[in-house]
């Protein structure tokens, strides 16, 4: 089984930093893209960074120049640092990465829990 542990979510300051973790367990055989999306109270679900496993990242417009996502292959492990957080990127935040899982096993996408970002005006 292939489980997404998310952290790092918070309360913070307008302006402040935070870094959010997600690490992934299990009988894993590979994983090929792995992101983070976004759901505010109220809202649909959006994509905030991705990162391909050779490291090419995209961006949602709105975190340009604030986020990086960034992976660490040995450990299964992606991260999203966030800057300038202002209150528009209040939401709960889901890690996902796509993965297969054992040798002969099918790929899928596997989900986090959700950590709470809360960035106070």
């Amino acid at each position: 089984q292939v489980q997404l542990v998310e952290s790092g979510g918070a309360l913070v300051q307008a302006g402040g930093s935070l870094r959010l973790s997600c690490a992934a367990s299990g009988i894993i055989f590979s994983i090929e893209t792995m992101g983070w999306y976004r759901q505010a109270q109220g809202a649909q679900r959006e994509v905030v960074a991705v990162i391909s496993k050779g490291g090419s990242t995209n961006y949602v417009d709105s975190v340009k120049g604030r986020f990086t996502i960034s992976r660490d292959n040995a450990k299964n492990t992606v991260y999203l640092q966030m800057n300038s957080l202002k209150s528009e990127d209040t939401a709960a935040y889901y890690c996902y990465a796509n993965i297969k899982v054992g040798i002969g096993g099918t790929r899928r996408d596997y989900w986090g829990q959700g950590t709470q970002v809360t960035v106070s005006s």
